[in-house]
């Protein structure tokens, strides 16, 4: 009978096999794909982050932390000598490369699931359409006479189970008066200060978005870790709604005499948002009708923006349920999502489906993730789901893509690889690679200067092995 160690020196031997299978096949690819490589200094973190945006007036308003910038936007159609014609983001997010691209006089089409991103890019184009001289001189108002505080009515403020007591009882009350008075405003006005308060709710709350899950601060009272979290300066409600409602104001009013207002401007490309599944929605569009692709999926990562985006849904009044059910829909990139059946949701992709069945990478990374599953040593059994569930997807998303691109367009697409369980995944080639049978030319893969590190999960076991972060370029046959 094989001793305990002998049965472990067996099992690191096959994991070692299986790593090398990985390496090796990984190094093809890179040979594939060696001329396609071009590390790009102009990408910074700042510019494929929402960070450049935080000094962009109207792009400031709302921390969409996954978002890319519009400066990023600008600089890929510049450089592509892309500048007439429409875009599609099928993952629109908070609606930055729509804004960006209307801001060149492109029209935009997006796709988007989550209901903050949908009302961000809502309130955005009312905003930037629809909002009169009179609704500013109202936001003006509630500013200098804090409107809010004089209520009589109170609005009960919609909480999730994950929520409950994310606000001291002084902030929680003034966020219900503030409801209550909101709702005696008219419609423009009204969507401009529930926009306003959706901007601050993280700031004046105990929680902090981490990727996936709020973090919750030690002052919350909720159950901590080993070590307690200080998110350090937690708002006051008048102070943080104040300087939101003034930076719109601001941004709103050009710096020259009121009169002007809204009355000279270059001509905007027209946006038109599309809400619901792209997985759904993609499929809808006729074929050939766009010029460009510009976006940024989910990565494979395991964040769950249902769960950090919960301040937010609660306040948009979405259900429990609905919680779940849209925690569901995402693209597979938390370990809660379960497998979905692709051909059930569009007959048509079997071609997306061989591709993916048929990439011999992506299958050793499945066979080793589900090998370390039955050895008992993933930190999350939904791993290996998550990981088929998100290429198997993409698989489906590229495919849909290069149906609906005009012959010659542009997909320009900004992404991450990962590591699960000692392995690097690929994301850029495995996704380059299906894009290549599924109608594409593999122009660039942008590189970033500056490779990621491991996530803090991975850095005990692998350190601070650098990962690729990219954007691919590719070219409708």
């Amino acid at each position: 009978m094989a001793s305990l160690s002998s049965i472990s020196d067996i099992a690191s031997e096959v994991q070692n096999i299986a790593l090398r299978e990985i390496d090796n096949l990984d190094q093809q690819l890179q040979h594939h794909f060696q001329s396609k490589f071009l590390v790009q200094p102009a990408l910074t973190r700042l510019l494929v982050s929402f960070q450049a945006n935080k000094t962009r007036p109207i792009y400031r308003w709302y921390k969409y932390k996954e978002a890319f910038s519009a400066s990023l936007v600008e600089f890929l159609f510049q450089r592509y000598g892309f500048n007439q014609g429409k875009i599609l983001d099928p993952f629109a997010g908070s609606g930055t490369a729509l804004f960006a691209a209307s801001d060149l006089g492109l029209n935009a089409d997006g796709i988007e699931l989550l209901p903050i991103g949908q009302q961000i890019i809502e309130t955005r184009k009312a905003l930037d359409t629809g909002f009169t001289f009179n609704d500013l001189v109202r936001l003006k108002t509630w500013l200098s006479s804090q409107i809010w505080k004089q209520a009589d009515k109170e609005f009960c403020l919609p909480e999730f189970r994950i929520t409950k007591g994310a606000y001291s009882t002084e902030n929680k009350r003034a966020i219900e008066q503030y409801l209550g008075a909101c709702y005696q405003e008219s419609e423009r006005v009204r969507e401009a200060l529930l926009f306003a308060l959706l901007c601050v709710l993280e700031s004046i709350s105990y929680t902090r978005k981490d990727g996936q899950y709020l973090r919750w601060d030690y002052r919350s009272g909720r159950g901590q870790g080993k070590k307690p979290f200080n998110k350090g300066e937690i708002l006051n409600f008048d102070y943080a709604i104040t300087k939101k409602i003034q930076e719109i104001i601001d941004d709103l009013e050009p710096p020259t005499h009121q009169v002007e207002l809204f009355s000279v401007r270059r001509p905007q490309g027209e946006i038109k948002l599309l809400k619901g599944s792209c997985l759904k929605l993609l499929p809808t569009l006729p074929d050939a009708i766009y010029d460009a692709v510009i976006t940024s999926p989910p990565y494979c990562n395991r964040y769950d923006y249902t769960r950090t985006y919960a301040l937010e849904l609660a306040l948009l009044d979405v259900s429990e349920k609905g919680l779940i059910d849209l925690r569901q829909e995402m693209l597979s990139c938390t370990v809660e999502n379960r497998s979905k059946d692709l051909l059930a949701i569009n007959s048509n992709w079997n071609l997306a489906l061989e591709t993916a069945n048929s990439q011999s990478l992506l299958q050793a990374i499945l066979n080793y993730l589900d090998n370390q599953k039955l050895q008992g040593v993933l930190n999350n059994n939904g791993i290996p789901r998550m990981v088929r569930g998100y290429f198997y997807e993409m698989a489906c998303v590229i495919q849909e893509c290069s149906r609906v691109l005009k012959p010659g367009a542009p997909l320009f697409m900004v992404n991450d690889n990962v590591r699960y369980s000692g392995v690097s995944i690929s994301v850029d080639m495995i996704l380059s690679d299906f894009a290549e049978k599924l109608g594409f030319i593999v122009e660039n893969i942008l590189v970033l200067p500056g490779d990621k590190g491991n996530s803090s999960q991975q850095m005990g076991n692998h350190g601070r092995d650098p990962l690729r972060k990219c954007v691919y370029v590719w070219r409708k046959q």
